[in-house]
């Protein structure tokens, strides 16, 4: 196939990009208290399956009961959990040490039994308790509450300094054929709220859609799948099946659900629009669903615009789901470089799973997994670190050991990234079988919401030292031991430092020899105060003492001297921005009279404390720009920051290449976007959606809106050897709207 339905540029639906215009009601909206750092400890929340505070909507009005079970049996039903539930708990997550909550899509979802069909003749009644089945962006899914009380948990939660991020589903709606009943028609619809005469959405005063045309519904059809209302919204070329290509994962159906088509200008409007709907609610950051099924061209510019609205650069983290080992690692790895979204460290989760839970692998794999990320991930200490979630079995469903889920938690608490605690891990829950569906429990029946675990205390403790100790939120990591079973690293920001040593092992004791280090001379006894049965250590003259590791032993020791008034840079939230956006800086010394600089040129220092400053990115020239401090004369260490050349849309190109195997198809051009001329810097190849017409190759790519754009395709073998076009430099200009696409006609490589 061509895939050439990408003509856009005179399509204009009754939309005409109101998405983008204020609300007539902006109730409710709320103030973020700062983006997630590396100083944080995120607990992951389904909401559905937490606990229910308020019984009253657990089959909401029209809601079937059906789909509604509430004892924790059947998990592929709603079982009660809330925002109210939340709030409940809170005193719960608060002492556990819990800084930041990742919940479900708070957005309505399709509320309609999902019924997979038998081989045998029966039916599997499934529900969309777990948000990914989206139907309208604009109010609240009822099952949860409504838009107060989603307000109220956020308040709630901003009080006790605990911050929010939301999942947000981008990639699709809901299932639009059922693959069960030979693919049949099904949903995938997507609603809207009334608007007013001038085309806004109208809520009430509690921030809830209004039946402004009496129909007896808030709800309008804005695009179908399968009917006459803008069906275009949706790639609807099936699923992905054995199609494993890049183009498959991106553009593809995954599991039947129905995949927006991310390169038509009304749909970008539309989900930027959603997005920055919610940031008006004071979320403070997005966990970005499906993100390898994605064009990145698109989720670069979504991070862009949401960045760019009020209230500066929030959080993003987004699923990147890798297996281990992966021929899509290169995508992944690069993917936060290319857009801005860091990633859920699956390289992490599954290397700690093959040491930690079934074996296969051994610490000296997870030394070398340290060393080898810190290489090839821009911002190591920003990506999302977990042992388990809902994507994936319980980890003690790969090891039914408690104690190794202890060691196992210990290491992430204290590793580069910001970790992440799957709701019930601190309770050993093991779910009811191996799937993610059997692991995804209803806590409120399943456990109880004891603080005296020891894997609750092992989070509480360690919690306290990353919001104590930099060395743990931004620090180097450096490997000091390792063998088959034991691990000895340090993180180290500065003079500030923590030692972890681990035995992994069940079943034999080791001698860890004399080490060299650079912490200061004195005894360190272990933070967790022996919960991994660790003990004290000695430094003297540069020599960490030989030390004794028992079975499954974990020791943490703590060096944590003031760094003094010099200004020293941790880590920034976002790394990519255009000028006039805000930004944070983070680490310390950054308090008092300072300039922050990109490159030479001074930002506007809005607001600065010890531990962080708030900066508008000034205007400068684009590309990478080192970001340093200078306070009293003296200049903080640089931190790389990727400078937009403008508002990012989308231009897609299109070219006849006969390439031979192992070569791939690239543009690089004049801006940063594409490279500025530099091969090596032209990270995403073409796609070949069609094999019987290989030659034909299309990529959608992120530009600066209203740009004249020089470019020239290049092909690469598999060496990195570049062959370049003949003749002049292309051009063309992109589109002047934000989120418009320019579709160029088909080149042919010269």
């Amino acid at each position: 196939m061509e895939f050439r339905h990408f003509r856009y540029a005179s399509i204009r639906s009754k939309l005409s990009l109101l998405a983008l215009t204020c609300f007539s009601t902006l109730a409710l909206a709320q103030q973020a208290i700062g983006p997630v750092t590396g100083k944080d400890v995120v607990y992951q929340i389904l909401t559905d399956r937490f606990y229910d505070g308020d019984s009253t909507n657990n089959i909401p009005t029209g809601s079937p009961s059906q789909i509604f079970d509430g004892t924790g049996s059947d998990l592929k039903l709603y079982q009660g959990g809330d925002f109210q539930g939340i709030i409940d708990k809170i005193p719960y997550l608060k002492n556990m040490g819990v800084t930041a909550v990742w919940i479900s899509a708070p957005y309505a979802n399709r509320d309609e039994p999902i019924i997979d069909y038998q081989s045998g003749g029966g039916q599997m009644v499934w529900s969309s308790y777990h948000g990914y089945h989206v139907s309208n962006y604009y109010r609240t899914n009822a099952h949860f509450g409504d838009m107060k009380d989603f307000t109220d948990m956020v308040n709630a939660l901003h009080n006790e300094g605990i911050k929010v991020v939301i999942d947000f589903v981008s990639n699709h709606s809901s299932r639009w054929q059922n693959p069960t009943n030979s693919f049949a028609a099904e949903n995938g619809k997507l609603y809207e709220p009334d608007r007013d005469g001038n085309g806004n959405f109208v809520f009430d005063g509690n921030g809830n859609p209004v039946d402004l045309n009496s129909d007896g519904s808030s709800d309008n059809l804005i695009a179908d799948p399968n009917g006459t209302t803008n069906p275009g919204w949706f790639h609807s070329i099936g699923d992905r099946g054995t199609d494993s290509s890049r183009f498959g994962y991106r553009y593809r159906d995954l599991g039947s659900l129905a995949d927006f088509t991310h390169e038509l200008p009304e749909v970008v409007a539309y989900l930027e629009g959603a997005a920055t709907f919610w940031k008006g609610k004071g979320i403070d950051g997005y966990r970005h669903d499906a993100t390898l099924h994605m064009n990145p061209a698109f989720a670069k510019g979504f991070r862009d615009a949401i960045d760019s609205a009020p209230g500066g650069a929030v959080t993003h983290f987004g699923e990147f789901f890798i297996g281990k080992p992966d021929p899509k690692y290169g995508e992944y790895e690069s993917f936060p470089d290319r857009t801005g979204i860091n990633n859920l460290d699956f390289e992490y989760f599954r290397t700690l799973t093959n040491v930690i839970g079934n074996g296969s692998q051994n610490m000296q794999d997870l030394a070398s997994f340290y060393q080898y990320t810190d290489n090839d991930y821009a911002y190591e200490n920003q990506t999302v670190t977990f042992i388990d979630n809902h994507d994936v079995p319980r980890f003690l469903r790969v090891n039914s050991d408690q104690r190794s889920l202890d060691v196992a938690l210990a290491l992430t608490l204290t590793s580069r990234g910001i970790p992440n605690i799957y709701y019930g891990t601190e309770q050993y829950v093991n779910g009811h079988d191996g799937s993610e569906n059997g692991g995804r429990v209803f806590m409120q029946t399943d456990t109880s919401f004891s603080q005296t675990t020891r894997a609750y205390k092992i989070i509480q403790k360690l919690s306290a030292l990353r919001q104590q100790n930099d060395a743990l939120a931004y620090g180097q990591t450096s490997i000091l031991y390792s063998s088959a079973d034991v691990l000895v690293m340090s993180r180290k920001f500065y003079d500030k430092q923590v030692i972890i040593a681990v035995n992994r092992s069940p079943y034999n004791s080791y001698t860890v020899p004399t080490l060299s280090t650079s912490m200061a001379a004195g005894n360190y006894t272990d933070v967790l105060t022996g919960e991994l049965g660790g003990s004290s250590v000695s430094v003297s003259g540069g020599q960490l003492a030989s030390f004794q590791l028992s079975q499954q032993e974990v020791n943490v020791w703590s060096y944590d001297p003031n760094l003094g008034t010099a200004p020293k840079i941790g880590d920034m939230q976002s790394t990519i921005g255009r000028s006039g956006n805000q930004v944070k800086l983070f680490g310390t010394g950054l308090d008092g009279s300072l300039q922050v600089k990109f490159d030479t040129t001074n930002a506007t220092v809005v607001a600065n404390d010890y531990h962080s400053a708030t900066v508008t990115i000034p205007a400068v020239a684009a590309g990478s720009r080192s970001v340093s401090v200078v306070k009293g004369g003296v200049t903080s260490n640089t931190f790389a920051f990727e400078v937009l050349s403008d508002d990012q849309n989308q231009m897609i190109f299109h070219v006849v290449a006969y390439t031979q195997p192992g070569e791939q198809v690239y543009v690089v051009g004049n801006i940063p976007e594409l490279g500025n001329w530099d091969p090596a810097k032209a990270l995403d190849a073409f796609h070949n959606p069609n094999p019987s017409e290989w030659w034909k190759w299309f990529l959608p790519v992120s530009v600066p809106k209203g740009t004249n754009i020089q470019f020239k395709y290049i092909i690469k073998d598999s060496m990195g050897n570049v062959t370049w076009e003949s003749g002049a430099n292309r051009s063309a200009s992109s589109s002047a709207i934000a989120s418009g696409v320019v579709d160029l006609p088909l080149h042919t490589f010269q």
